[in-house]
């Protein structure tokens, strides 16, 4: 049994989520690129703070060492001079207890050897010393305070560990501190920035499966907006051309069944012997008449899907569009006045150059003098005219039809090309078409790459002016 013509069709089911591959997620990007980023600032801290904390530790050392020496130098200054006694070995051994080697002049003669000559002279000399250098090769930090009669104490601290190995120990908790700031912060900025992501995406599977109700909420920040923004509209769109194509169906359908209707129902006539000989002819000429109509409706529809297609068969070539207005001029003044309408074809001395395709563009012009010819009333006037588009030869051509007839308000004009709109609003109220022909003529123009406009006209009722370009070789000769 066939579906009823717009029946809401059954959803599709969504296609299932494809599986996330490890190092391809946003959460394990975000987390990576958040663990870098610590990692980084870790390690710029590190080479910056290292060489103040190594500089700082040093500092502090010799500031004791000094102090030390001061103390030392203070202690043993009445005791040098008159020798060495058991304060003396006292204070050593304090000091050496301490990791701090002693070393006493009397007269410029060290109490040991060890000492380099330099540091030596300059006790000797009432100078006092603060450096470091190698004492039994190692790195030591030396203090030395001279004392009167060429006598002084020298101070030495050994460091058996570089300063920066003492202080690199101590990076290891702020990276690892570092490092899990990093996942935490990521798996935080992922979560928020994946939630509505996922939520586009859930949104977008229902779309696809047929539900035109879904909506994302749009929340900050601005992109996650935007794309929320974007997708209610993209859902709204679809739901709009979605009900345009169901009432364009519905309207085709029904155009559709009107000339059936009238072949089958003579048909049968004349298969039953209903019709006598006499009524046979008439009959035959209504037949004729209903099935060329739905020969047209049949062309239109197959132009318009073929009209988007890349196949599109057009031919442009130099057009005079004065002599192709009188040409259909001549044909259509017949069909007016056989009707009781009066035909203008309103067309220049000269000649009107265009750049289009001569028999796609007589399909427009019978299409839109055809669509006039319906709704006009007896007496109401059809005017077909062409003219320049500008003053000069390179300007293009404008081929205009204006009619008498009920005309199309400011709400008609803005849709007066989507097909089937007219039609569906003016069904049962005045004569209509099938909905196609303005949809067809204004695909056809813009294929030609020209314009086609609605408007009114001053003989009370619609006008359409098609806008075509000119001739690209006359244009660059002239240039």
């Amino acid at each position: 049994m066939a579906e009823p013509t717009g029946a809401p069709r059954p959803a599709r089911p969504a296609a299932p989520p494809r599986r996330a591959r490890p190092g391809r997620t946003l959460t394990s990007r975000a987390v990576l690129v958040t663990c870098a980023v610590a990692l980084v600032s870790v390690l710029v801290t590190a080479i910056v703070a290292v060489p103040l904390a190594v500089r700082g530790a040093e500092r502090r050392d010799r500031e004791a060492l000094a102090a030390q020496a001061r103390l030392a130098a203070e202690v043993l200054r009445p005791r040098l001079e008159t020798g060495r006694t058991a304060d003396e070995e006292r204070l050593v051994r304090q000091l050496n207890a301490q990791g701090i080697d002693a070393y006493l002049v009397r007269a410029g003669v060290p109490g040991r050897a060890g000492l380099p000559t330099r540091v030596v002279r300059r006790i000797t000399e009432g100078r006092n010393v603060s450096t470091r250098g190698l004492l039994d090769g190692r790195r030591t930090l030396i203090e030395g305070r001279a004392l009167p009669g060429g006598n002084g104490v020298v101070l030495a601290r050994s460091r058996a560990t570089a300063p920066w190995r003492q202080v690199l120990p101590s990076l290891w908790l702020p990276l690892l501190a570092g490092l899990a700031a990093g996942v935490t912060a990521g798996l935080l900025l992922a979560r928020r920035l994946a939630r509505p992501i996922r939520r586009a995406a859930d949104a977008a599977l229902r779309l696809r499966a047929g539900d035109r109700a879904v909506r994302v909420p749009v929340e900050p920040p601005d992109e996650v907006a935007d794309l929320a923004d974007a997708l209610n509209g993209l859902a709204a769109a679809l739901a709009a051309s979605e009900g345009r194509q169901r009432e364009f169906l519905l309207s085709v359908s029904h155009e559709l069944r009107t000339p059936l209707t009238a072949i089958r129902g003579y048909a049968e006539a004349l298969a039953d012997g209903v019709i006598g000989p006499a009524e046979a002819a008439g009959a035959g000429r209504t037949v004729l008449a209903e099935a060329q109509r739905l020969d047209r409706l049949v062309s239109d529809l197959l132009a318009l899907a073929r009209l988007e297609a890349a196949d599109f068969p057009l031919e442009p070539v130099p057009v005079d569009l004065a002599g192709l207005v009188a040409d259909a001029a001549r044909t259509w003044a017949g069909r007016c006045a056989a009707v009781g309408v009066p035909f203008r074809a309103e067309v220049p001395a000269g000649t009107v150059p265009a750049y289009t395709d001569p028999g796609r563009i007589r399909q427009v012009v019978d299409g839109l003098l055809e669509n006039a010819l319906r709704v006009v009333p007896p007496g109401a006037p059809i005017v077909l005219a062409a003219r320049p588009a500008g003053a000069g030869p390179v300007a293009g051509g404008v081929v205009e039809v204006r009619d008498g007839g009920p005309g199309l308000t400011d709400d008609d004009l803005a849709v007066a090309f989507e097909r089937g709109a007219l039609h569906q609003r003016y069904r049962g109220v005045r004569k209509v078409g099938s909905g196609l022909g303005l949809a067809l003529a204004a695909g056809l123009v813009r294929r030609l790459g020209g314009e086609i406009a609605a408007g009114h006209a001053p003989e009370g009722g619609a006008a359409f002016t098609v806008r075509l370009p000119p001739d690209p070789y006359r244009t660059r000769t002239s240039v």
